[in-house]
């Protein structure tokens, strides 16, 4: 009896053995695309690409990331009608232009190919097809900046936006407005660093009422806008705020010379996805709704903190 049990035991463990490895074979066979909109220089992207890299290890399954040079609706829209002809299990995409991205990602819909959406097109989402969207309300999170920045004294504001036409950048710009109630206007800048300082330091000398400066970006706009502001010698005189986190802007943030960045926390944004989608894929489960993953305000009591992780590239 005791060698039966004995083997019987044995028998299990082989079983459950192979059955883990079955297990784990299947999830290696699947194959995910990411296709998002953000340009390689972005280190708000290169957090997302993280996230992304680390759910494809942790699921042991195969992803791609793509993303276009520049800010390029057709180019995107290439990307992901390639990605539905490579028929993959599923998809991840960010909708900045659901006019420009839509015929594509319904194609995918229409081919049986399960969609996320993330970062931008919360709005539009359901309607194009996507089983659920990862990321912020766009228009929220900007007039809770606005509300936050008007609390803090600011009457004149810009919103320096680097992607004017990016529909979730403009809500952004939009419900800061409403949120602020003062005067408030659009400065339209590129994604260069240089181009930004330069202009908001331009916007700055050409109007000194100028007080508060909300930047879309942190590493893109928000590290030189409070360049800027140091430039015309108005340090500590003008509020700076950024959407998302980088190292330099809450360093800022921490020394006072900036007031709060919006974490939308985008490493998730980039992991969550592709967790939903294995799961989905080998099991049927999915997120009954649409997942939240900001807005947070990290202000001067919180900044420290996060600093270090966000030069590891995960906040």
């Amino acid at each position: 009896m005791k060698f039966g049990f004995k083997a019987l035991l044995a028998g299990a463990a082989v079983a459950a053995s192979m059955l883990v490895s079955g297990v784990a074979a299947q999830a290696a066979d699947l194959h995910i695309v990411v296709v998002s909109h953000g340009q390689a220089n972005d280190p708000f992207w290169s957090v997302v690409k993280n996230g992304v890299s680390a759910a494809a290890k942790d699921m042991n399954v195969q992803v791609d990331y793509r993303a276009p040079e520049t800010f390029d609706m057709v180019a995107m829209s290439q990307l992901i009608d390639a990605a539905v002809n490579q028929k993959p299990d599923g998809l991840v995409v960010s909708i900045p232009d659901a006019s420009a991205l839509g015929p594509s990602i319904k194609k995918a819909v229409a081919a049986g190919i399960p969609v996320i959406s993330m970062n931008s097109g919360s709005d539009v989402a359901k309607e194009l097809g996507a089983l659920l969207h990862v990321g912020q309300d766009e228009y929220s999170a900007g007039k809770a900046a606005g509300e936050k920045l008007k609390s803090l004294g600011g009457k004149v504001a810009i919103c320096v936006n680097q992607e004017v036409g990016n529909v979730s950048l403009d809500q952004r710009c939009k419900g800061f407005a409403d949120g602020f109630g003062g005067k408030s206007s659009v400065l339209p800048v590129s994604n260069d660093p240089t181009d930004v300082r330069a202009k908001v330091k331009a916007a700055l000398s050409s109007n000194g009422d100028i007080d508060t400066v909300m930047a879309l970006g942190a590493g893109t706009a928000g590290e030189p806008s409070v360049e800027a502001v140091g430039d015309v010698g108005k340090a500590g005189k003008v509020h700076v705020a950024t959407f998302d986190l980088s190292a330099g802007f809450l360093k800022d943030v921490s020394e006072g010379k900036a007031d709060f960045a919006i974490d939308q926390q985008q490493f998730l944004q980039g992991y969550l996805p592709v967790v939903f989608l294995t799961n989905y894929a080998k099991y049927g489960l999915i997120p009954g709704g649409d997942v939240p993953s900001g807005p947070n305000l990290i202000t001067k009591d919180k900044a420290a903190q996060v600093v270090e992780l966000s030069a590891k590239g995960i906040r």
